[in-house]
């Protein structure tokens, strides 16, 4: 879920549309862009746009859905950690909670931390119509943005705040104009109800938020959660707070608290997308496949234009190759014909050199072998045939009177030990082939010497 490069978080107000880009590639958020434009003005397509570098660096387009167009309900459900069952749990709970039919509306949910009960856990469910989803991502398209994700930021916000006790968390719209709010209720540390409150934009908005509160309070001493008047807390800025403290009641107790900056806001929702699954997702699974489907198309159609292209410079780097590959042919054949008879006499010469330089060799290894024999054979023992063969090996035929047999031994002992230098025998390798009986006490010897050189090692 970490394979997201960048995450776009896209806010469609009425009076203008803020987009924020963010790197999320490493581990890291970090805000690389941040662009406002007028409603009727297009989005960078660069920025929001995906192309064949998206293969290799995702792209993650966000859109906040209004918060007026979704109904919001919290349920306390058994603890689990598996996300299936959860959303079953939910399921479950779906025709109780949503005020529409259930095959009209898309939902997700949230699963909000709390400090109460361990064996409980609290949901909030997100609802809304599936008609309003259509209309709201048909105005993205037609701004060029294809949503891969619809979030409300609700969420965010409602994580963001600090809860120091029981009381009642209002997030005023955004300017003293808007009369509508979200109101979290929170007791015990869990929250218990969350609401979205319309107000009229006539003198009596007070009363009708002081009737909403009321009815709240009913319900909450009814299910046994509110256990003590409720402290009021503004999730907003200073301007709108002036707005909307006259509302209360001069014995109900008011606390301002400063809203989380549009800009964290998007921040904090660019990491939950990445980092935090899709249970709020409410992007309706058919609108995500036609996306991906789109996206597919437009890469196959700039691939196939980008092979005719190549295929169209290829042929045009070939023939230019080809007509310099034939003029180098041509350069390097006349080359080799002036080179190919030096060539040939210096392999010819070459060879010469060769024989005449195992000439040379076995007539020092002859030498060599002479030698051996003429200092080691012992004057008792005679040598009947001295055969030098193909200047590799010394055969050597002999007689010896039968009392001198050991001296025939260490005849071959001394050959097979002879060196020219002090570390480099004469042979290789010296067989004694056989000592035979011959007429008289005589006996015949023959051994085999193969000479140590440097082109059989």
């Amino acid at each position: 879920m970490a394979r997201w490069h960048s995450c776009n978080v896209l806010h469609a107000g009425r009076e203008r549309k803020t987009l924020w880009q963010f790197a999320t590639g490493s581990g890291k958020n970090a805000l690389q862009r941040e662009e406002a434009k007028l409603p009727d003005e297009p989005l960078p397509p660069k920025a929001v746009g995906k192309d064949w570098h998206t293969l290799f660096q995702p792209k993650l387009n966000v859109a906040w859905l209004p918060r007026d167009q979704v109904f919001l309900r919290v349920i306390q459900l058994p603890k689990s950690d598996d996300p299936a069952e959860i959303r079953s749990m939910v399921d479950l709970q779906l025709e109780k909670v949503s005020p529409m039919p259930v095959p009209h509306i898309i939902w997700g949910y949230e699963v909000v931390p709390h400090s109460g009960l361990l064996e409980m856990q609290t949901v909030v469910v997100i609802i809304v119509a599936r008609n309003q989803v259509e209309a709201f991502l048909g105005n993205l398209e037609g701004q060029g943005y294809l949503a891969d994700r619809l979030e409300l930021p609700f969420f965010d916000e409602l994580r963001a705040t600090q809860i120091t006790g029981d009381g009642v968390w209002l997030y005023p719209g955004l300017g003293s104009k808007i009369s509508s709010c979200l109101v979290a209720w929170w007791y015990g540390g869990v929250l218990q109800n969350l609401a979205l409150l319309q107000l009229p934009d006539s003198d009596n908005r007070g009363a009708a938020l002081q009737e909403q509160i009321g009815q709240m309070n009913w319900a909450g001493e009814l299910e046994g959660w509110l256990t003590s008047l409720p402290v009021y807390h503004l999730v907003t800025d200073t301007t709108a707070a002036e707005a909307w403290k006259p509302l209360f009641l001069p014995e109900q107790r008011v606390e301002v608290v400063a809203p989380v900056p549009a800009r964290e806001l998007a921040a904090l929702t660019a990491k939950r997308a990445v980092y935090n699954g899709s249970t709020t997702n409410l992007l309706p699974p058919e609108f995500a496949a036609r996306y991906r489907q789109k996206f597919i198309d437009r890469l196959w159609m700039r691939g196939l234009g980008a092979v005719l292209m190549l295929y169209i410079l290829s042929v045009v780097v070939y023939y230019g190759f080809v007509k310099v590959a034939d003029f180098r042919y041509s350069s390097l054949k006349s080359d080799l014909k002036a080179t190919s008879i030096q060539y040939t006499n210096t392999i010819q010469l070459r060879e010469k050199v060769r024989v005449l330089q195992d000439q040379l060799d076995l007539q020092y290894a002859a030498l060599d072998c002479y030698k051996a024999v003429a200092e080691l054979l012992p004057p008792e023992i005679t040598l009947d045939s001295f055969n030098f063969e193909r200047g590799r090996r010394l055969t050597l035929i002999g007689t010896a009177p039968g009392d001198d047999v050991p001296k025939v031994q260490g005849f071959f002992d001394a050959m097979r030990k002879f060196e020219t230098k002090p570390g480099e025998p004469l042979f290789s390798k010296v067989e004694l082939l056989r000592i035979n009986p011959r007429q008289g006490n005589d006996k015949s010897w023959s051994f085999v010497c193969d000479l140590k050189r440097a082109d059989t090692e």
